[in-house]
């Protein structure tokens, strides 16, 4: 995001934005920093100075200031008054409650995407774990994340309800750094396309039952990990 060059002549490029334009810039300013705290870019602790921030996007502080509250409110950055702005910690405290709203969502999801189930609708599912086995052989981490994503995105929007996966979105962001800092951990890419063919052969066969055990276990995998990152590195946790 880039500002316009001042110039002497016209008046409205020295006025303050208007209400409508510093909301949408503290939109996108607030979904790319969301966006490189949950991939990590950002890791938990680092500071978030204004004056940088402001120079970065070209805008004033006014949308920068407002972008990092609504952050804050979401726990993925952490206001000091007197000593600064970071990217928040995990609060390891918050993560099955995050777990729990995670599966309830997408349990909804999935139980109507079967009874929605056309076979085309198989193939996409299919096609998506292909690419994340690609992904997986490739090493290419990020690649893997967001055919991950796609995955459970897809499920929704089978059901018909693309709502789902929006909400479960905000309520999975502390899950979701922790999830990236698994993806490292030998298996751990390989033991996520299992559960995946689990969920689909289930979905194939529509056997609900069958589906949703399989994607309870598949989003039960990140809390035995979250001990063990944290041992790794106790500076990004609460």
């Amino acid at each position: 995001m880039t500002s316009r060059p001042a110039t002497a002549s016209a008046a409205s490029d020295r006025r303050p934005p208007a209400p409508r334009d510093r909301a949408t810039a503290a939109s996108a300013i607030g979904a790319e920093l969301r966006a490189e705290i949950l991939d990590l870019s950002l890791p938990p602790g680092t500071p978030l100075v204004e004056k940088l921030l402001t120079a970065r996007f070209g805008v004033s502080r006014t949308p920068v200031r407002e972008a990092l509250i609504r952050l804050a409110e979401e726990g993925l950055v952490e206001i000091f008054p007197q000593s600064g702005t970071f990217v928040g910690r995990i609060p390891v405290a918050a993560l099955p409650e995050a777990v729990v709203i995670r599966q309830a969502l997408e349990s909804a999801a999935l139980s109507l995407a079967v009874s929605r189930a056309r076979p085309e609708d198989d193939e996409r599912l299919a096609a998506i774990v292909l690419r994340q086995k690609a992904m997986a052989e490739a090493g290419d981490r990020d690649g893997f994340h967001a055919a991950d994503e796609t995955f459970h995105e897809t499920v929704s929007d089978i059901a018909g309800h693309p709502g789902l996966w929006r909400i479960a979105q905000q309520a999975k962001a502390q899950i979701d750094r922790l999830r990236r800092m698994t993806l490292p951990v030998p298996g751990r890419m390989k033991a996520v396309i299992a559960d995946h063919e689990a969920i689909l052969a289930a979905f194939r066969a529509r056997d609900r039952a069958s589906a949703l055990a399989a994607l309870e276990r598949h989003l039960s995998l990140v809390i035995p990990d979250a001990e063990a990152i944290r041992a790794r590195h106790p500076h990004y946790f609460l």
